[in-house]
Formats: C-alpha cells, sequence, structure tokens
C-alpha cells in the first residue's frame, strides 16, 4: 500500500462536553501551514489580542507606508523610487502578517508590475530560479520521509547517542554541529532540506515525551513548542554559519571570493579561506547557542528516562518497511548527488572535473530527481502502488515556495533597477566613510540589512561590487571590507525570505514570524559585531599566506 497521509480534522480542541481531545503530534507535523489565522491557534487571551492589533495595523499602515513613500519629495529614478515604496510595504505585510506572508509577497509583485517598475515577463522570470526547484524536491522528500516514519528513526538515532538525549540544550547543539559541519561541504540550502525531516522528527518525539509525562496539556499545540522554535532556527542558522567555514560552503562564499579576486589579484586558496573563518565560526556557533536558548527558552530543560523511552520506541519501530527503503534510496541519491561536487571541489576546485559537476549537478535538479524516484519506486508492483502518491506530495508547503519565489524576485528588482547600488552609495557618501574600520563596518551592515529582504546570494552579488570602489576611492585596501561583505551576506537571520534556509524553517510551521524576527534580530547584531572586530584581526594572522 502506498503509505498514508494526513487526515483535515481537528487535531486538537474539546469535545462536545468539553473534555479536552488528546493531541495528535503526528497530524499536527504534517499538516502544518506558514500561515495559520487566529482562529486555528490556541492562544492565550493577551497573545490573541497582540496578534489581533498587529494584524490589524498591517491593514493600514503597509498601503499608508507605500503611499506616503510614493508622494515623498525623494531623489530617485522614478523606477527605483516605486520600487522602495512597494518594498517598504510589502515589508510591513511580512512582519505583521496583515495577510498571509506569500500573500504579501504576491501582492507586492503585482504592485511592481501594475506600478510599471517592470514588465510581467521581466518582474517574473526570477521565479524560476534553481532555489525553487529544490524547495519543491526537499520538501517532497520530507514529506515522504515524516509520513513513512523515516524522520522519526533517524531523530531516535541521534537521541540514542551517548549522553545527547539527556537534555534538550544537547539535543539543540548536538543537531547544531551536524548540521554546521555538514554545510562547510553541501550548499545550506541542501544541508536544511536534507536534516529537516530529523528536525521535525526530534520535536514529534520531545512532544510525544511531554505529552505521556503529562508535562503539557492533552490538547497543547506542537507547532507552538519553544524547543520545536529552537530546534529548527538551530538548523536554519546553524547552516549559515557552517557555510562560512569553506569558500565552497555557500554560494555568496565563490561569488565574494571571485569579485575580490578580480579587484585585488588576490586569491584565497581553500585552507586560506578556512584558516580565516573557523576561529569566527566557532564564536559565532556558541553565540548561536546562548541566543536561540534565551529567547526560545524550552518548555523542559532534562528529559529523564529518555534512554529507556528511546529504546522502547526504537522497538516499536521494527524492522524498515518497502516504503522506508524507498524514501532511503530516493534519499540516498538526492544527498550523493548533493555532495559530489564538494568532495571534487576538495580534490582540485580549479579543475575541469570539478566546474562540469557542479553546472550539471544543480541542487535544484538533483533534489527533483530524488523526488521523482518516489513516484517510480513501487511499494506493491502489482497493484501499482508506489512509494508516494501525487495527492501526498501535494500538501507539501507550496505556501513558503511562493514566498521565496516573491523574494527572490524583490532581489532581482533591486539588482536590474540599480536601488540596491544607489542606496549604497548614497549611504557611504552620506557616512563619508574613509578609514578601514569604518568601511569595514559599513560593508557588513549592509550586507545585512540587503540580505534580510533578499536571499544571500543576491546580497553579495549586490553588496560587494559597492563595497570595493567605495574602498579604492578612500585609499584602502578593499580585500578586508570585501570579505566582511562576503561573510555578512550570509547574515540575514529576521525575516523568511532572507535566505532559503530560513524560508525552510518558517515553512516547518514551528517558527511564528515574531519569534524568528526576535531571534534574527539578536544574531544580526552580534554576528555584526563580531565580523567587524574578528575578519580584520584573521586576515592579519593568515596574511602570510595571502600574496
Amino acid at each position: 500500500m502506498a503509505i498514508g497521509s494526513p487526515c483535515a480534522e481537528v487535531l486538537m480542541g474539546s469535545d462536545q462536553d468539553g473534555t479536552a481531545v488528546r493531541t495528535d503530534v503526528d497530524k499536527a507535523l504534517l499538516g502544518h501551514a506558514t500561515y495559520r489565522s487566529l482562529g486555528e491557534q490556541r492562544l492565550s487571551p493577551a497573545e490573541e489580542r497582540f496578534e489581533r492589533a498587529r494584524r490589524t495595523t498591517g491593514l493600514w499602515l503597509a498601503p499608508l507606508v507605500t503611499v506616503a513613500f510614493l508622494v515623498a519629495p525623494v531623489d530617485l529614478p522614478a523606477q527605483q523610487h516605486t520600487l522602495a515604496a512597494v518594498l517598504l510595504g510589502v515589508i510591513v505585510l511580512w512582519v505583521t502578517e496583515a495577510v498571509p506572508i506569500p500573500v504579501g509577497g504576491l501582492i507586492g509583485v503585482v504592485a511592481v508590475v501594475v506600478l510599471g517598475v517592470r514588465p510581467a515577463d521581466a518582474a517574473l522570470a526570477p521565479f524560476g530560479s534553481s532555489t525553487i526547484f529544490t524547495f519543491i524536491g526537499a520538501f517532497i522528500l520530507a514529506q515522504a520521509m515524516l509520513q513513512t516514519g523515516l524522520a522519526r528513526r533517524f531523530a531516535f538515532r541521534i537521541l540514542s547517542l551517548p549522553g545527547v538525549g539527556r537534555s534538550t540544550t544537547r539535543i539543540i547543539v548536538a543537531f547544531g554541529v551536524i548540521t554546521a559541519v555538514l554545510s562547510a561541504f553541501v550548499s545550506n540550502t541542501a544541508t536544511v532540506a536534507m536534516l529537516l525531516p530529523t528536525a521535525l522528527g526530534l520535536v514529534g518525539v520531545i512532544a510525544k515525551l511531554l505529552q505521556d509525562r503529562g508535562l503539557v496539556a492533552p490538547d497543547f499545540d506542537p507547532l507552538r513548542l519553544r524547543v520545536g522554535a529552537a530546534v529548527v532556527l538551530m538548523l536554519a542558522y546553524g547552516a549559515s554559519v557552517g557555510g562560512l567555514l569553506t569558500p565552497i560552503g555557500t554560494p555568496p562564499n565563490l561569488i565574494g571570493r571571485g569579485l575580490i579576486e578580480t579587484a585585488t589579484g588576490r586569491r584565497i586558496s581553500f585552507a586560506e579561506w578556512t584558516a580565516m573563518a573557523l576561529p569566527i565560526c566557532l564564536v559565532m556557533f556558541v553565540l548561536l547557542v546562548i541566543v536561540l536558548l534565551l529567547v526560545n527558552r524550552p518548555e523542559i530543560r532534562r528529559v529523564e528516562g529518555v534512554e529507556a523511552y528511546v529504546r522502547e520506541r526504537r522497538a516499536e519501530l521494527g524492522r524498515l518497511s518497502r516504503a522506508e527503503k524507498n524514501v532511503l534510496v530516493a534519499f540516498g541519491v538526492t544527498v550523493v548527488l548533493w555532495i559530489v561536487p564538494g568532495v571534487i571541489a576538495l580534490l582540485d576546485e580549479n579543475s575541469w572535473f570539478f566546474d562540469e559537476p557542479a553546472d550539471r549537478l544543480d541542487e535544484g535538479v538533483v533534489a527533483v530527481l530524488g523526488a521523482s524516484l518516489l513516484f517510480l519506486l513501487p511499494v506493491d508492483w502489482r497493484a501499482r502502488e508506489f512509494t508516494m502518491r501525487w495527492s501526498d506530495a501535494a500538501r507539501i508547503d507550496w505556501g513558503t515556495i511562493l514566498l521565496f519565489g516573491t523574494g527572490i524576485i524583490f532581489g532581482s528588482l533591486l539588482d536590474k533597477t540599480g536601488l540596491a547600488k544607489t542606496i549604497g552609495t548614497a549611504a557611504s557618501g552620506a557616512l563619508g566613510l574613509t578609514s578601514l574600520f569604518a568601511i569595514t563596518a559599513f560593508a557588513a551592515v549592509l550586507a545585512i540589512v540587503v540580505s534580510e529582504t533578499t536571499s544571500n546570494t543576491a546580497s553579495a552579488a549586490v553588496v560587494v561590487p559597492i563595497v570595493i570602489p567605495i574602498a579604492v576611492a578612500a585609499g584602502v585596501d578593499p580585500f578586508v571590507p570585501g570579505l566582511a561583505a562576503t561573510f555578512a551576506a550570509s547574515f540575514g537571520f529576521m525575516l523568511p525570505v532572507s535566505t532559503p534556509q530560513n524560508a525552510i524553517a518558517y515553512g516547518s510551521g514551528l517558527v511564528s514570524i515574531t519569534r524568528m524576527v526576535r531571534s534574527g534580530f539578536a544574531f544580526d547584531v552580534l554576528g555584526a559585531i563580531l565580523i567587524i572586530l574578528a575578519l580584520p584581526l584573521m586576515v592579519t594572522l593568515v596574511g602570510g599566506l595571502i600574496r
């Protein structure tokens, strides 16, 4: 038989006689949504008042901000002026959730076309980005892993590691270490995509443990657990941190390194990059753990008796089913093909042998290939039943795909209209930047700000070319400012559209926009300070290697 699908029934609440209904954790995690109306959540009276006020405010504030900026006497070309006004309104819609977040982005895209910033075909073209197909393929794989129970097996395996499962802090840290190490060699998006099912499995195990021990109400909402938010944010942010460790860890690294080499004639080798990035990544990871645990304090710290609990549940799972084996094959093929370009780069990153696989084994194409295998590997050949049905795959979170697609569109518009360059140049002129420290700080802050509303790849492609000529004009070596902008381009933690991994974490349904903004803002500030202070020091220390 094909794997089952979640029912569209009420997952929590009360019976007609007022008795609390026991929450079905598995169905809640499978049936998540990026946006839930007030009636779809269990909120305290105070939380409900805040949410109603926040969302109502967005309904009038977004158009007000847009119109006010449109009529303001700003010295900008018409296209840039209109785009800035629309983008400000969209950001208000995203933060306040006045309408579903994916719809807010779509409203912005419609406004951009109607107001004549770009023709429809040109504006919508970036929606065909490879990243969109990565989301589609990865979400289908994740859905299959959750429905077959394979994700839970992986989660129990992590929890069974010596000492890890005894506290939620250790679980979160261990998961973050795994994520960061993998993302140093596999793209951040691919890393988060492959680990998301395990993250959801971990949250499901912890939620059921809390439920079985009577530590939560019978009808609790597992999507509102702080420990769940901490786990998936660790997944997203840990990948961003680990991606900085090597030049192949994330696309902004390759973009920034290439632009720096062109401008300065100095190439940063694999070993030199890693030597500079390692201490920064270690400190950033420690800060990440502290921030996430403070902002998203887990409901329980010590998980007593987890070893026995894990042993019992693993025994209940029994042997791998045919569907699980098929999903494991599809997932394994996908991961291997994601990793191949990085492994080849370790051997010789300058060879044709590296460039050719990297071009052909695009992560979006690989993700779709892996997902397609789920519809080819049978569980019952006579009945022509395959591992997954389209009705199962159709339940993936299309809202996140639409959301990040609109983010890519706005990132492209910032570049094509020249608005990003205008903002950077104007800010530099207004600040009168002349010293290495000032330009480095400006580079880091600008990259973070731009990456909040565009992808980290777009941020690097836009900001590094702005910063380098500013440094040259000031008589400052552009190497450090360019590197600071490259590193900071991976910092954009406040909004789902900031990075693909943020969008995936938000798509899990476990992180509200307000929680992501609070967590991301703290880490943005700390990360900027760290880059500004530590990067020049590391460049000096490793300077003997860079010629």
